[in-house]
Order: structure tokens, then sequence, then C-alpha cells
């Protein structure tokens, strides 16, 4: 993955832009980096899904260099506070111009105090601030996101960023989470792996996207286990090895909600008011069938069934029923 600079905004070219994937087809999804150490991004996307993904056309990522809309010679994108006080903050000029180049059609707030403010970016391109103010970002958005055209994502440094980014410019300001980090470069390179992944034809099977952690269900997902069927005297449940689907399909629910009660409480009682609403729907069972119908996608039919093994004990063999797709 190259992240060198095309450009400046001196010579009238788009500054810092470098593509993972390029092609004639326009990927579902093109992610924007605005940062000003490119390099960062050379290791994180040249692996795994993302990799596949970018290969593929299906997304695209491309990184810019903030430092290429400064003029001095020293490329200053960094200026003390005004009132005083540690550190440095990221100069508004050069990140309100280098989201007005990468998105040229962005107006409104961008444009100055006197602008109206009806020119924020439509739904089909985001700009997001990362910084440790934001709100925290989590499995919901990253569904609203997958469904943006453009993703723009400002990586904050120092001891943050000119506040009038957060409130002329960026559409949204996002946190991963309740700790500081030296910069946004981690997060961005966080909330594009979340995002990216639930773009059709991302995974190799669509239903791994849907009955997971943080799923529409509110719930962490169920454990998982895999040969050998007993490791060092722990066994696993004999319900996973027995073949019988619905009893399988149950025990799933029952232990994702047990492992949610024990490491994520706050998920349930963020939840409770939705389920108590689906309950109406659709009875008092309502609870367990709302978990069930998400939990009942290819991904769980995939059982392990016992057959007459070697001299080693039983083979666990993976059993496909309709609707499975191996991945």
């Amino acid at each position: 993955m190259s992240s060198d600079a095309v450009g400046s905004p001196a010579d009238g070219s788009q500054a810092g832009g470098s593509d993972v994937e390029s092609g004639a087809k326009a990927p579902a999804i093109r992610f924007h980096i605005l940062t000003i150490f490119p390099d960062f991004f050379r290791g994180p996307f040249e692996h795994g899904v993302i990799q596949r993904a970018a290969e593929a056309g299906l997304i695209e990522i491309r990184v810019h260099d903030l430092r290429g809309w400064t003029y001095d010679r020293h490329r200053t994108v960094d200026d003390r506070p005004f009132g005083g006080g540690e550190g440095m903050l990221l100069k508004p000029g050069p990140i309100f111009e280098a989201v007005e180049a990468i998105l040229p059609d962005r107006v409104g707030d961008a444009l100055g105090a006197e602008a109206p403010k009806a020119g924020r970016s439509s739904g089909n391109a985001r700009v997001v601030l990362l910084s440790a103010q934001g709100r925290k970002f989590d499995q919901a958005k990253a569904r609203e996101w997958s469904g943006c055209r453009e993703l723009l994502l400002i990586c904050g440094r120092y001891e943050g960023v000119d506040e009038r980014v957060a409130e002329h410019l960026a559409d949204e300001e996002i946190s991963i989470g309740d700790f500081v980090l030296s910069g946004g470069e981690l997060a961005a390179a966080v909330v594009i792996d979340a995002v990216a992944r639930l773009k059709e034809g991302v995974l190799g099977n669509e239903a791994s996207s849907i009955a997971e952690s943080f799923s529409e269900e509110g719930l962490l997902d169920w454990p998982q286990y895999t040969r050998p069927a007993e490791f060092r005297g722990w066994k696993v449940p004999e319900t996973l090895i027995g073949g019988n689907h619905e009893q399988i399909r149950k025990w799933r629910v029952r232990a994702a909600r047990e492992k949610t009660t024990r490491l994520r409480p706050d998920l349930l009682a963020r939840d409770a008011a939705k389920v108590s609403a689906v309950g109406q729907d659709f009875g008092q069972d309502s609870g367990n069938r709302r978990s069930e119908r998400v939990l009942a996608g290819s991904r769980q039919t995939s059982v392990f069934e016992e057959s007459p093994g070697t001299e080693n004990g039983p083979v666990l063999q993976a059993k496909a029923t309709p609707g499975f797709k191996e991945s």
C-alpha cells in the first residue's frame, strides 16, 4: 500500500491521496483518512479481509497527508491553545482545506461563519472527527456508516483539534472507547475494519456479520468450540456434538445470554426496552424467539458430528444443513 503524496494545494492538485485499490468499477464504499502520519497505514490494511476486499474492488482506502495543505516551509499543522495549557492543537485551516479538497461538494459550515448551515455532507458522505471526547463508536454506528458512499476520518493528534473542526466541519465526533490514544490513526483502522466487513461481499459468509457479538440482538456471540472434543480434560458441551439442530439453537441462545449477563450486563440493560416492545408483538416467549430468529442463520447450522474415527478416538465432522455456506 502506498501513501505517498501526489501533489499539494499549492500546485492545484489533491494532496496526500493514495489508493489501496484502483480500477474502473466504483467501490461500494470509499474511505478517506486525513492524518499527519500516512505511513502508519502501510501495515494494517495489507492483510486479511480488508486486503481482499480492496483487491476485489469492494472498498477503496485513500490516505491523505494533512501537511499537504500547509504553506510554510516547516509544514506546520499545530499551534498553542488560547488561554494557555499543556501541549499543542491541530490548527483548523489545513483540516478545513483538506476536507474541502477531498470532498469538493462539501459546502455550508466549511465556507465560514456567515455560510448557511444546510450544506453539511449528505447521507452518502460523512466526515468524522476521531477524538477521545466523541460519542462512543459501536456496532450500530458501524452498520449505519456501512451505507455511506464515502467516509472521511480525521485523525486527531497532540492535545486535540481546534473545536471549530468539530462544530463546523465534522458531521460527528467519535471515540472508540473510554481511554486516550496518542492519535486517531489506530481508531481509524478500527473503524474501517468494523465498517468494511459489513459491506456485501466482503465476508465470505454473509451470515457472519449477522449472528455475531453486538448484532442487532444486542447480545455477545455464543461460546465457540472446535476439535478436539476434549482438551486437557475440558469437554465440548454434549449438545453441540449431538447433531440435534433444535437443541443446538436453543443452547446457543441461552449461552449467548449467559455470557452477555456475565461479561456485558450493560448491553442487556440498554436493550431491555426494545425487547419489551417486541414482546408485545410476539408474546411471552418473544425474548427467546427474537434471539433465535437472528441466531438461525447459516453460520450456526454448521454442526460437528461424531463419526467412526481412528485409534485416537472419534472424528468430528462438519455437517452442513440447508442454508450453510462455507466461507
